[in-house]
């Protein structure tokens, strides 16, 4: 049955565009203890649970959610598989889509920025590398990039969208998007602890990415600060026009909104912008998807 969007005031919503939405998208926003992965998990679980989740629904992480922006690998790797435990564990219990990133090792000085998405009955959906370094904040020193974007089905009981995952800098790239589209995308995701310095960039080309791509863009972002920046939050949500769906503050919440899968095709079709790719400029995939979704 579909459902209607739920406004609570643990998880802002603005009025939805949308008549009936089919599936819903949890965006939890919070401060981020620097390197210390129990509290972090602690707090990530209490903050899922309070988001009354319906089963099939997406709920979203920051980037390096159990340490911050950190590039002491050597401590924040999850080499015990705690982490990555703790994300499949939450998406069995509630039913859910979890996705994150985390710090694994990838050779012996170096480790990969990685996103993981766990299924509701708590299986690996699918797993994306950070493609773009943050090398002015020196991650290229000690991750390594990732080689090829990814995508991953998000089915619930209302619809499905294949999604795109990416992590924080990644947003800077237009092109990584648009292969996104070209493999079918109909939404993306970016998890990311994007200061609050250049937070008007943020939600610029989280809108741009949406409108040049004619998908559902989830931006998650941490709040509060680390030992060198403060961050200002503002995950966001925003349809295939352009429209913002639902915004946070800069505080610790969950932002949840409503999505309805149809909206991509509905769009798509009605405006189909896509088509008009240049030949010459198109990345190399398989033809693009003129819905976005199945279900």
């Amino acid at each position: 049955m579909a459902r209607q969007p739920v406004d609570r005031p643990d998880a802002p919503e603005q009025e939805s565009p949308y008549s009936i939405c089919s599936v819903r998208a949890h965006l939890v926003q919070f401060d981020i203890a620097w390197e210390n992965k129990p509290a972090n998990h602690r707090a990530a679980g209490a903050m899922i649970a309070s988001a009354r989740t319906e089963e099939g629904d997406l709920v979203l992480l920051p980037e390096m959610f159990d340490t911050g922006f950190s590039l002491n690998v050597e401590r924040t790797a999850d080499e015990d598989g705690a982490s990555a435990s703790f994300l499949s564990e939450a998406a069995a219990r509630h039913r859910v889509f979890v996705a994150a990133s985390i710090t694994v090792r990838h050779e012996r000085s170096t480790a990969r920025n990685r996103a993981l998405v766990f299924a509701p009955d708590g299986t690996l959906a699918g797993q994306y590398d950070k493609m773009h370094p943050f090398s002015f904040g020196r991650e290229g020193e000690r991750f390594s990039r990732g080689e090829q974007p990814t995508t991953f089905e998000w089915r619930a009981p209302g619809g499905a969208l294949r999604v795109c995952p990416t992590v924080c800098y990644d947003l800077r790239f237009p092109e990584l998007f648009r292969r996104g589209l070209t493999m079918g995308a109909g939404a993306f995701v970016v998890v990311a602890n994007w200061p609050a310095e250049r937070s008007a960039h943020w939600r610029a080309l989280l809108v741009a990415r949406a409108i040049e791509n004619q998908a559902f863009v989830f931006g998650v972002n941490r709040s509060g600060t680390d030992p060198h920046l403060r961050y200002a939050g503002g995950s966001i949500a925003v349809d295939p026009r352009g429209r913002v769906l639902g915004e946070a503050g800069d505080a610790p919440q969950v932002l949840s909104v409503g999505v309805e899968p149809a909206a991509v095709s509905d769009w798509r079709g009605a405006f189909p912008a896509w088509r008009d790719l240049h030949p010459g400029l198109r990345p190399s995939a398989s033809n693009p998807s003129e819905t976005g979704f199945s279900g």
